[in-house]
């Protein structure tokens, strides 16, 4: 079962981001994935929006969920998970009002940072064509909003400054807009959409202090080591979607062969006793053993 530590899971990333040691945070868009990533031996996990969405309403990552769905699954995977979870909070679902509320929501739920993006609503994945931008000036004034709520509620919680604007316009005016997001007072910054080494080096070139980087499964970025990340001055990498695909491809596999065969796999990779240790299942039930009238 999970247990709370002393420390808040925003103090405990804080503390790891410290260390100047990268960090790997890989997604996870529901409870058994956070579970899994923790298994793996991880120190973070990342609630990708895209992931969230693929698990609870099977659709592409167009600006569907809601900030309500998307604070009740953050809330599931702190429930589960003794990890500092970095949540998406795509554009703050709104204006300053709703941007209160998001963070409100999200810190009570128990995340360790959120991110903030730079995208018109409805907002699309970072990585598809058609992104489109607010002007920087707006984006900035969002995340003044946030580094203002934050003080207001006297809570740690780590803020990052997400720019969508690499594949729509360029190289520099997303380090331009990283700059400017920088300014605001947030933790970190944070250039999505990267698709190539030579993205990867550049952003680290030109843009300095703390950064994140997001590595998409298939792209020429993904083959880049998290050492080299490190020597070039990122803090923190996210791979959003090498835990889905996974499932994914693991789940075609065994549904193929149950389709071919007319029987499940006679020697299954993972076996009911797996699963059960994946989810606590001898936890729960000596809790409820120990305490049943």
């Amino acid at each position: 079962m999970r247990t709370t530590g002393l420390l808040t899971g925003a103090a405990r990333l804080r503390a790891r981001l410290d260390s100047r040691q990268i960090l790997a945070a890989p997604g996870a868009g529901d409870p058994l994935t956070a579970r899994l990533v923790a298994e793996a031996g991880f120190e973070a996990v990342y609630m990708t929006g895209l992931g969230a969405t693929a698990a609870r309403l099977g659709t592409p990552d167009l600006g569907l969920m809601t900030q309500t769905e998307m604070a009740e699954q953050l809330r599931a995977l702190v429930r589960v998970c003794d990890l500092p979870v970095i949540a998406d909070a795509d554009t703050g679902y709104g204006g300053p009002l709703n941007l209160r509320r998001t963070f409100q929501d999200y810190a009570m739920a128990g995340a360790a940072a959120l991110h903030l993006e730079d995208q018109e609503s409805p907002k699309r994945c970072g990585q598809l064509s058609g992104v489109r931008l607010v002007s920087r000036s707006e984006a900035a004034k969002r995340l003044a909003a946030l580094v203002a709520i934050r003080a207001e509620m006297q809570t740690d919680l780590v803020l990052i400054g997400r720019t969508d604007a690499l594949q729509p316009e360029g190289l520099d005016a997303a380090l331009d807009r990283a700059r400017a997001y920088r300014d605001t007072g947030v933790d970190l910054v944070f250039v999505d959409g990267v698709k190539t080494r030579a993205e990867v080096e550049a952003i680290a070139r030109g843009l300095e202090g703390p950064k994140v980087v997001s590595l998409v499964d298939g792209t020429e970025a993904a083959n880049v080591t998290q050492r080299e990340l490190e020597q070039m001055g990122f803090s923190i990498a996210l791979y959003a979607v090498s835990a889905l695909f996974g499932a994914i491809s693991g789940s075609r596999a065994a549904l193929a062969a149950l389709k071919q065969n007319g029987h499940p796999d006679a020697d299954p990779t993972v076996s009911y006793a797996d699963y059960a240790q994946v989810v606590d299942l001898a936890g729960h039930q000596k809790f409820a053993h120990d305490y049943e009238a």
